[in-house]
Order: C-alpha cells, then structure tokens, then sequence
C-alpha cells in the first residue's frame, strides 16, 4: 500500500511538472497578436489567388511556376516587407474564406472595391483600374447594352462582381471555376453572354484568335482593384505596411512595367 501511494505521488508530481514546462514554454514563444509582426517572425507572407485567371495569375508553361501580374505584384509587395512570398492557389469562391480563417495573409487576385466588400474588409489603397466587359459571341446582335441582360443567360466565377453585375440587369448567372470555362460556353452557345474584365478579355483572344467572341459593352467608369485585409486593429500595422509598399512601387514604376508585360498596357492610371 505505502509503495503505491508512492508511486501515485511520483505520477502526480510528474504530471505537474510537465503541466508547468508546457505552460513556460507557451508563455516563452507567444504567437504575435500583430499580424505583420507574425509575418515578420515567419520570414513569409501568404499570398492567396485563383492561378488560372491569365494574365493576373497562371501557370508558366516551362516552369509551371505561378506567374502573372498580382502574383508578381504580391512578390513585389514581400519585397519591401523584407519577408517571401508564399504563393497559394483556391478557386475564386474560398479565397475570402481563406482570409477570413486566418489561413492567408493577403488575397490578391484582382478584386474589385465594391460598397458591400468594404463593410466587411479594409482595402489597400488601388494598385489598378479596369473596365467590366459584356462578352457575347461574335454573331449575337440581341445583346448590345448591359440593359439588354435581363432574362437572358450568363457564365462567370461563383459570387464575383461580375456574376453580382450580371443578376443586377435581370440576367440568370450560372458559375464556374475558370475565365476559359466562361467564354467556351459563350461560344458554343449554351450561355447568352459573360462578364469580365476588359483586360482579361483581351489577353484571352491574343491567345485565342479566332475564337467567335466580342465585346458588346464597356462600363462606363474604371473600377478600382486593391487588397483586401481583415479589418481588425490585429491588421492595421499590415495595412499600412502594405499601403507603403504599393505607394512606393506605384512611384517607381515598378507595377505599371508589371502591368504592360502581362496586359500590353498601364493599367495603374
């Protein structure tokens, strides 16, 4: 009986003595509440975006390594903040999910600023501007304003701008994953039209030729692009890092050399 009182006393104290090194070593390595400070104790900041929306993101073909403008600007952006860039892929539809769980840093894949996003999120000051396409095949002559959507069909990624744009004029909008899923449907046919950016468009038919599409409207005003970041007091050191790092890119050049190397044009201005 003594030996296993013994015994039961050597367990307890041991069992404390783990409980209090546990706790020592949580308190000696405390996980950074400051979000760029964590970035920092990293030595990397991720990055997430879609990875097949050319030329903002896709894949090289030699390498197969992430290219185009917003994976370049991000690394660009992990430059002036002394840490690399850890380039994560997700389809359209969970990359805000993503950055609402903590799971990347940044998203920055073209997003639009739009009233109902900055409710939610705190954007970085523009580092682009572009103008909504209304994409129809080459042949539809019904289709000539954004007016002209109402009851018809439409194609574009799960909860974008331009699936919002499209259902505001009247339109039934289905989605996919991919800007070619989009426009391979307009242009078989199974779907009246698509909204992208005129940019995006562009790019797709120096690639495509002759693919049987056009654009049948522009907005009439640019829609700015930023960075969108969780809008907590945890982030705000980030932001302005970020914003710093943009502002000073913008001043250098450096995002409008970016901008005519993947859309043959300055879309900074």
């Amino acid at each position: 009986m003594k030996n296993a009182k013994k015994i039961i006393a050597l367990i307890l104290v041991c069992a404390t003595a783990l409980l209090v090194t546990a706790g020592c070593a949580g308190k000696a390595n405390p996980e950074p509440a400051d979000r760029l400070a964590k970035i920092k104790a990293d030595g990397k900041i991720i990055i997430a975006l879609e990875g097949n929306w050319a030329p903002w993101s896709f894949h090289d073909t030699e390498t197969d390594a992430v290219i185009g403008f917003d994976a370049d600007v991000g690394r660009a952006i992990a430059e002036k903040l002394g840490v690399e860039a850890e380039i994560v892929e997700a389809p359209w539809e969970s990359l805000f999910a993503g950055l609402d769980s903590g799971r990347y840093d940044l998203v920055i894949n073209g997003v639009e600023i739009t009233e109902e996003r900055s409710e939610k999120y705190s954007f970085s000051v523009p580092y682009g501007y572009i103008r909504t396409a209304l994409i129809v095949k080459a042949d539809n002559d019904e289709i000539k304003t954004f007016e002209d959507l109402k009851g018809k069909s439409t194609v574009n990624s799960l909860g974008s701008t331009y699936m919002e744009l499209a259902e505001s004029y009247g339109a039934t909008a289905a989605g996919v994953s991919t800007l070619a899923e989009t426009l391979t449907q307009v242009e078989q046919g199974r779907v009246d039209a698509t909204l992208n950016a005129d940019v995006s468009f562009y790019d797709y038919m120096k690639q495509q030729p002759d693919a049987q599409l056009k654009i049948a409207a522009l907005t009439d005003e640019a829609s700015s692009v930023a960075i969108p970041m969780v809008a907590s007091d945890d982030y705000a050191s980030l932001r302005d890092a970020v914003n710093a790092a943009i502002n000073e890119l913008l001043s250098e050049g450096v995002i409008a050399e970016l901008s005519v190397k993947y859309f043959g044009s300055d879309i900074t201005k």
